[in-house]
């Protein structure tokens, strides 16, 4: 799969640290590209700096000499981890004015898999009416809402159990949180 993971100013640098730590670039082609604020806050929230697996190869905001810029070369998903209201409002809105935004709005218009990770409460009126705009263009919308049902120890595991949703989404398979069960008798 060609998986591009673009990563806003919005508070959880963990969620898209844990996703690209279970993305396998030997099995995938994976591209990064950050917003201008996402630097700051994973400077903030991961001293030890975002870690790329390898083989990932990250882009800069404003070239837009990118293969998943153009529509003639779209990828198979993109997800948008954490993902700020602004870049959502602007993604809804097709406000293109970097790669980041214009990746967003060439997965709608061709059609692809776009996962948007908002992280945000509480929500506003305009928040609820982007998600409407996002949904209604196809774009699956994945609040980073944690389940607990598996009795998480770490932060990491809350995460993962956003992550693992994430994945299941983009057709990745994973094994970080288990699976809902039927009761036993």
């Amino acid at each position: 799969m060609r998986i591009l993971v673009a990563i806003t100013g919005a508070s959880g640098s963990l969620y898209a640290q844990r996703l690209l730590d279970n993305l396998d670039a030997g099995q995938h082609e994976i591209h990064v590209v950050m917003s201008n604020y996402a630097h700051a806050v994973i400077s903030e929230e991961l001293p030890e700096g975002l870690k790329l697996p390898a083989g990932a190869k990250l882009h800069g905001l404003k070239s837009m000499n990118v293969p998943f810029a153009s529509g003639s070369n779209p990828f198979d998903v993109m997800v948008v981890i954490p993902c700020s209201m602004g870049t959502m409002g602007r993604i809804a809105h097709g406000y293109s004015e970097d790669v980041l935004l214009r990746s967003a709005d060439v997965m709608l218009k061709e059609r692809k898999k776009l996962i948007l990770v908002p992280r945000e409460t509480p929500l506003n009126l305009v928040h609820i009416k982007n998600f409407e705009l996002l949904t209604l263009a196809g774009a699956v919308i994945l609040p980073a809402n944690p389940s607990f049902y598996t009795r998480p120890k770490t932060v990491e595991q809350v995460v993962d159990t956003v992550v693992a949703r994430v994945l299941d989404h983009m057709g990745v398979p994973q094994d970080l949180v288990q699976r809902w069960q039927d009761e036993k008798d």
